[in-house]
């Protein structure tokens, strides 16, 4: 076989000419893969895109007379979508444009930080003096609780489902205790301060009952200052209930007749009957394309760890 092949003339050019097809060869298939990938790749970012891309108020038109949409969304603090810089942004936007006829505050969150929440209740305030023509709607979706009804209060008026979750006029500060634990392990503490309390509530030293009459006086002045913001801005809409102020959340139903609510009603409810206006356009104060990508991914993979774990999310049973 090999002296046949030797004899042959022409062995060279045709083992080369083979060679060179059998590359061409498999450089093609590589090609068709990485095209296929990109293609693949480029149909997920579209889907993604389209997934994220705002497309719930289609026939919004600034142009003309319009509701102005601001939705407040999750954890209201410093750091989410749901800031008092981004809401304050949004609702001045939305009060300063002349063809606003009236503005909806969409809420949908457990609450968060207090500072966070009268940043936003006070420029309600001072937005509602400056523009007294223009009615500030709150409709509350699943949740509108603790720092989320702070916010709400300021408005004109507030609207839920019967099934909505309302109020939890409270503060709390949460933590854990691990001295037990570390001398059961055989671990020793070793905390060294400048200044009586600089290790306040450490929750791997023994609980001091003097820090913790300070914690609670903190927490008792909090709780009053959002009394307070509620009594103004509902005023003699409230009822007088020993719980109202209790902490405790109500359903929608429950909260109409203590006066934590006016009614019941959504978006769509609200622009109908009420404005007259079905032209709504979004002022909320959203985060970069990447950044709403970046976070969908981040969210959908954490999710499916909790899945996976048998991790059930936080919120009200």
């Amino acid at each position: 076989m090999v002296k046949k092949l030797l004899d042959d003339p022409q062995w060279q050019r045709k083992t080369l000419e083979k060679l060179l097809f059998n590359n061409l060869k498999e450089q093609c298939r590589k090609r068709r893969w990485n095209i296929f990938f990109k293609f693949l790749f480029f149909i997920i970012f579209l889907c993604l895109l389209f997934e994220l891309w705002p497309t719930n108020l289609p026939t919004a038109s600034k142009a003309k007379a319009h509701i102005s949409l601001i939705d407040i969304k999750g954890i209201i603090d410093d750091n989410s979508t749901a800031s008092a810089d981004n809401v304050i942004e949004g609702l001045q936007n939305a009060f300063e444009d002349k063809n606003t006829r009236a503005v909806i505050l969409r809420i949908n969150s457990p609450g968060g930080s207090p500072v966070q929440a009268a940043q936003i209740y006070d420029e309600i305030c001072y937005l509602r003096h400056q523009y007294p023509k223009t009615k500030l709607y709150t409709v509350c979706d699943d949740l509108c609780a603790s720092a989320a009804y702070y916010i709400a209060s300021a408005s004109d008026a507030i609207y839920a489902n019967p099934s909505s979750l309302v109020g939890s006029i409270g503060v709390l500060m949460d933590g854990f205790g691990f001295v037990d634990t570390m001398k059961k392990v055989g671990v020793e503490r070793r905390l060294l301060i400048a200044g009586e309390h600089k290790g306040f509530l450490d929750p791997f030293s023994p609980e001091k009952l003097d820090e913790k009459l300070i914690a609670e006086r903190m927490l008792e002045n909090v709780h009053q200052q959002f009394i307070n913001a509620v009594k103004q801005g509902r005023g003699n809409r409230l009822k007088d209930n020993p719980e109202l102020f209790s902490g405790l959340a109500w359903t929608g139903k429950e909260a109409l007749p203590l006066g934590l609510i006016d009614g019941f009603g959504d978006l769509n409810s609200l622009s109908r009957k009420l404005i007259k206006n079905r032209n709504i356009v979004d002022y909320t104060v959203k985060p970069g394309l990447l950044e709403q990508l970046s976070d969908h991914i981040g969210a959908a993979f954490a999710q499916q760890i909790s899945t996976n774990l048998g991790i059930l999310p936080h919120g009200f049973y």
